[in-house]
């Protein structure tokens, strides 16, 4: 017997809106857009969902970071770009940036993910990333997809890289200690267009947790998840010697 389709949460007609700002791209197709944030879960065997799309936004994901890359850093060697893409074109990272532009909220699940916090679920989030990379490529072609990619990823190889990466640590962390995603709010931007300054403060299950300041977001959010992180491990040392 085939699973029956679920209907979608009630925000999914927002999709459109604030997915479609998040990524710069307006769909022609929208049944493109359904299908990237569709899981296998919620419909039977013949019926369109991301993992076709996963597949080609894996691709397409690739072509775009390595071809911005070289672009960038056009003294880089060849093992330098390769670590920086691995660093941006893995799981972790590629979650991170679903939650960041809300990804979640318009999947849709089977029953079962749904009650096992599919939403969250970090290999979930990155394969519907990359579906919707794919569907911007089927929908539109290479350069509206590499735009699409450069958007979601541009703070992320600006300026030096951070040698430990704290956001990761953190989502990782936050879902063994709390069952939640850490959310990242930017409150203050000082400064003139040449020096910036950013300030972001971090939330996870609705407690703020700390803040950090950096001369980009990417710096600053690195730096809240560090505040983040230290209070975490003070309050566990805490409750150890209760």
């Amino acid at each position: 017997m085939e699973p029956r389709r679920r209907p979608r949460p009630p925000t999914f007609e927002h999709a459109r809106t604030d997915l479609e700002r998040a990524l710069d791209y307006h769909f022609k197709n929208p049944a493109l857009l359904n299908a990237a944030l569709t899981h296998p879960s919620a419909v039977g065997p013949n019926e369109p969902h991301y993992e076709r799309l996963e597949f080609l936004g894996d691709a397409v994901l690739d072509l775009a970071i390595a071809d911005l890359l070289m672009r960038r850093f056009p003294d880089a060697k060849e093992g330098q770009l390769s670590k920086q893409r691995a660093s941006i074109v893995n799981g972790r990272t590629l979650a991170i940036k679903a939650q960041e532009i809300g990804v979640g909220a318009f999947l849709l699940l089977g029953k079962g993910e749904e009650k096992s916090g599919g939403r969250e679920k970090p290999s979930i989030l990155a394969a519907a990333l990359e579906a919707l990379i794919g569907a911007i490529y089927t929908d539109g072609g290479l350069e509206p997809a590499h735009h699409a990619v450069e958007t979601l990823i541009a703070d992320d190889i600006d300026g030096p890289a951070v040698e430990r990466d704290y956001k990761t640590e953190l989502q990782e962390s936050a879902y063994r200690r709390f069952k939640a995603p850490p959310v990242y709010e930017l409150i203050a931007t000082r400064g003139p267009d040449h020096a910036r300054h950013f300030t972001t403060r971090i939330r996870i299950a609705g407690r703020e947790l700390g803040t950090g300041e950096g001369a980009s977001k990417k710096q600053s959010e690195q730096a809240a998840a560090h505040a983040a992180l230290d209070w975490i491990e003070k309050d566990l040392g805490e409750q150890q010697q209760r």
